[in-house]
């Protein structure tokens, strides 16, 4: 009994504390931002007091002043010409535009960049892992190959941020009905949840324990 109260007190505090970090971790960096404020108009300076997250605050004025700016003709002409003379630093022209490429396929609404989630035989055949397809391959692979093939993700677990790049041909894919965010759920907690299934029997009776003991109801049987 005493197991089952742990592991049910652990479920409640685990998640929380994760979380509780990782924020901080997050307000913590981007706090940072606030040292290209000069030290007369900083908040600290002007409250006499520190206030955590007006950095958080700062970087989403700065990133919607910056659409606002864009998003018109002027706005656009200037992108332009930043974007000309980083055209022109070998170095920072391969990063610069190679982000930007990725940015605007995932943004894009017409794209098909992480729109589909997909069951493939992986790292050998008679394995299944799950990936999302990040888009066509080239016209050059396909001729060489004679195949319909496309270009697919497989994120590793638990950091679905990292994973592998390999074109496959199309008909070795599976689309699967799962959305990205099931998927990636799935992917991070390491198959524990499992989207449109059974709960893990661990946590449903873990969970199960916990609310028979917030509504006294174990407490019950045990005396009758």
């Amino acid at each position: 009994m005493l197991k089952r109260y742990l592991i049910a007190g652990l479920l409640v505090w685990l998640p929380l504390g994760v979380t509780v970090l990782v924020i901080r971790l997050l307000v913590t960096f981007m706090d940072k931002l606030l040292v290209f404020i000069p030290v007369q108009y900083h908040p600290d300076t002007l409250l006499g007091v520190h206030i955590p997250g007006l950095g958080v605050v700062l970087a989403v004025l700065v990133v919607l002043v910056t659409g606002v700016i864009v998003a018109n003709f002027f706005g656009r002409q200037l992108v332009a010409a930043w974007e000309s003379l980083l055209g022109r630093i070998p170095l920072v022209r391969t990063i610069y535009h190679s982000v930007k490429q990725v940015a605007v396929t995932i943004f894009s609404s017409q794209g098909k960049s992480f729109r589909r989630v997909l069951l493939i035989e992986y790292p050998r055949k008679g394995i299944y892992t799950l990936c999302f397809q990040t888009g066509d391959a080239v016209a050059e692979v396909m001729e060489k190959t004679g195949k319909e093939v496309i270009n697919v993700f497989v994120p590793t677990t638990p950091n679905p941020t990292s994973g592998f790049f390999i074109m496959l041909p199309e008909e070795d894919v599976q689309e699967l009905d799962m959305s990205i965010d099931d998927a990636l759920k799935m992917i991070m907690s390491l198959g524990v949840i499992v989207p449109g299934g059974k709960e893990n029997p661990v946590i449903q009776e873990a969970t199960q324990e916990l609310s028979d003991a917030l509504r006294g109801e174990k407490h019950d049987k045990e005396i009758k």
